[in-house]
């Protein structure tokens, strides 16, 4: 606070200024922002989050938030005494571990979200994906990478049939702010858990967002020297999916961000969670943290 303070109000005021042009241009838009990484576990930057969030629905723009909680899924996990099991960037998720997801997403991660938003002024709603019939899946039929003829089961993980996104418009139009858990329901009632970041990506695409915003623990999408790639095309993409460059968890997360591109969300970026007040500084000044993807 000892910088902020220092700075002497004229300057204070320009900087306020400059945000101006911003808040006309997305007031009344809808910002979907898939929470998770560093974000998610620090403090500090929890803290940030929650007020940078509730900042922009004062100045008339929509979050809507879909968090994800890998970690926090992992320690419940090995609390159990069970570990936890990977193919291509997918959990696998048998029925045991199915009833931790829920009750970790939808239970602790996601009422520590909306508290936090509530105490930095908002009001937020916990949903999930069987709120209102919002998200409606079948289970993930997995194709292996190198060999499309090989199937993996990854148990009860889901892919999205549709997402009904009536509950989420009805509470943004009443100054609610959306915190949606990744889960969702199928036709015989059963509970699947989604890849976060693909939630995120349809949901973007069924609310035809302004924007779609991804919070990483890194600094964007890195070439192979460990250099940021500032801005993609689906071209770009296509190239580092096939060379490598792209693997494991960002497989989904890019996949689902290149969808929502090419389907008129019409910018999407991952942005590094880890520097303070990113949402502001990515939504309200010129400044540009991590990778911004582009359907052409």
């Amino acid at each position: 606070m000892t910088a902020l303070a220092s700075i002497a109000p004229r300057d204070k005021a320009e900087i306020l200024a400059q945000a101006l042009p911003y808040i006309r241009k997305f007031h009344g838009k809808t910002m979907v922002i898939k929470y998770g990484g560093n974000a998610m576990t620090d403090p500090e930057l929890q803290q940030d989050f929650a007020e940078d969030v509730v900042l922009l629905k004062l100045v008339g723009i929509n979050p809507v938030v879909v968090h994800g909680g890998g970690p926090q899924i992992e320690s419940a996990l090995k609390r159990l005494g069970k570990t936890g099991q990977f193919i291509q960037g997918m959990r696998v998720t048998d029925a045991e571990t199915m009833g931790v997801v829920e009750w970790v997403l939808g239970g602790e991660v996601q009422q520590d979200i909306v508290g936090l938003i509530n105490q930095a002024g908002g009001k937020a709603v916990g949903l999930t994906g069987r709120d209102g019939g919002m998200i409606r899946a079948q289970k993930l039929k997995m194709l292996d990478n190198a060999d499309p003829s090989v199937e993996h089961d990854v148990g009860q993980v889901g892919d999205i049939v549709s997402i009904d996104p009536s509950v989420v418009k009805a509470l943004q139009d009443d100054a609610f702010i959306p915190v949606i858990s990744p889960i969702g329901f199928g036709d015989n009632n059963e509970s699947f858990n989604i890849n976060a970041d693909v939630v995120a990506a349809r949901l973007a695409m069924v609310l035809k967002a302004e924007k779609l915003m991804m919070l990483t623990n890194i600094s964007g999408v890195l070439d192979k020297a460990g250099q940021l790639l500032p801005d993609l095309t689906a071209r770009r993409i296509d190239e580092l999916f096939a060379d490598g460059t792209i693997s494991g968890g960002m497989l989904p997360k890019i996949a689902g961000a290149l969808d929502a591109a090419k389907s008129g969300v019409n910018s999407v970026h991952i942005i590094d969670g880890r520097v303070p007040h990113v949402l502001l500084l990515e939504i309200l000044t010129d400044q540009a943290f991590g990778t911004m993807i582009r359907s052409h």
